[in-house]
């Protein structure tokens, strides 16, 4: 118990484990914010008129292509204008046309636009006989949210290798791994300390961030759940080994990028490209996040069709790195 305390004690001072437990859940409240908003409506047109300074046919017809606000003084309408949030065009009849007004700071596409509008008002009775379709747009983030979103959960689940690795090589370059040594513990109590750490901190990070990008149901919380656990576990396994393989603190900051780019990466090849290419895929579940991935879009798509194979997957990971640490263990125990 005492030498899980001391675990607790060198994570809460150590300030780049700090940095990755809190690092996913900044970048999920982030998106969460950023896919509230409709950017869709940043194209859209603004059109600003006067109650005196316009008519009704002037209104609906602008009503055509935008938004139309009627301000009651001409003050207030030219008050708007200038406005640097906004790119209002202000309209106004002159006889028969119109004119535009501009503060001079919007974007190009609304000067085109405005320097457009007279000559398309005067040929508006040409205008009636063209039929105009407006086909759907769709959302500019909906195709990538959930990629960001799946990103960050594989950061948050397998950031125990961060916090495992920088421990170990912590320890090394105090002297405390030489301790270690001595004093009345066995290898599988240290072994259970080691991975207690990045697990448990892995699995809180993912669970917090999944909270708040998501809002599943109970079978689909049960998955992303059997997920977190799975992946946080594989991680914390392989950043004991990256400890173990480490010289020095900048050897395995190197090392845990390799480990992150990696695993960043080839879910997003075997995304983008694999989706026809069979043999490919298979050979990216070589990557325990291949499947973490696969599973986190499968629940932002609604679904879980690869849920039991995601599981089966991590859960042979799981296996194969524990018995691969055990092994590695004991030949490193031999040569000492």
């Amino acid at each position: 118990m005492k030498g899980l305390m001391y675990q607790l004690k060198s994570v809460r001072k150590d300030k780049f484990c700090i940095m990755s437990f809190l690092l996913p859940i900044i970048v999920a409240v982030a998106l969460h914010f950023v896919g509230s908003i409709d950017l869709s409506s940043l194209g859209e047109f603004h059109f600003g008129v006067s109650e005196q300074g316009t008519n009704d046919d002037v209104t609906t017809w602008l009503e055509r292509y935008g938004t139309v606000t009627v301000y009651p003084e001409q003050e207030e309408l030219v008050a708007a204008i200038n406005e640097p949030s906004t790119n209002l065009i202000g309209v106004e009849t002159d006889g028969d046309s119109i004119q535009t007004i501009l503060s001079g700071d919007e974007l190009e596409m609304f000067r085109q636009t405005a320097n457009t509008l007279p000559a398309l008002y005067a040929q508006r009775e040409m205008a009636k006989q063209a039929r105009v379709q407006v086909l759907e747009r769709q959302d500019m983030m909906s195709g990538y949210q959930n990629i960001f979103i799946a990103i960050t959960l594989i950061v948050a689940m397998f950031m125990g290798c961060t916090f495992n690795a920088m421990n170990i090589i912590s320890e090394k370059e105090d002297g405390v791994a030489l301790i270690n040594e001595i004093l009345p513990m066995t290898d599988r109590q240290y072994m259970i300390q080691k991975i207690f750490v990045g697990f448990v901190f892995g699995c809180l990070s993912a669970i917090l961030t999944a909270a708040i990008c998501f809002r599943l149901s109970f079978t689909g919380a049960a998955v992303m759940l059997a997920l977190i656990v799975l992946s946080a576990f594989v991680s914390a396994l392989i950043g004991l080994f990256v400890g173990k393989l480490s010289d020095g603190m900048m050897v395995g900051v190197v090392y845990i990028k390799i480990v992150m780019i990696v695993f960043m990466a080839v879910p997003i090849l075997n995304y983008l490209i694999g989706a026809g290419n069979k043999v490919l895929s298979y050979i990216c579940y070589l990557i325990p996040s291949s499947a973490t991935f696969e599973g986190i879009m499968d629940l932002a798509n609604g679904t879980a069709s690869t849920a039991i194979k995601d599981i089966v997957i991590l859960t042979l990971h799981c296996v194969l790195c524990f018995l691969l640490y055990l092994i590695v263990s004991k030949r490193q125990k031999k040569h000492i």
